[in-house]
């Protein structure tokens, strides 16, 4: 199954993530099928959350299901998966 999720990026104490499209057997930081943007929880709300909506939609449009963590982050930006 595809997944939307976080791929861990960063220094210890200083994360930031991607949000990628990968198949749900791979290992979290493994290869990937799509980098869609980027989530950054340490800088300020206006800076935090960035994405390509056109790609969201398409990958969520041909089955790939995001995780609860993406979900709740995409929510942030008015991003509905219907």
């Amino acid at each position: 199954m595809v997944k939307i999720r976080l791929k861990r990026l960063g220094t210890k104490k200083r994360p930031f993530f991607r949000i990628v499209v990968q198949d749900s057997r791979k290992p979290r930081d493994g290869a990937v099928l799509e980098e869609i943007g980027i989530y950054h929880p340490i800088e300020n709300e206006s800076k935090q959350i960035a994405f390509n909506e056109v790609r969201a939609r398409y990958w969520v449009s041909v089955g790939a299901q995001p995780t609860d963590t993406v979900r709740k982050i995409l929510n942030k930006k008015n991003f509905t998966f219907n």
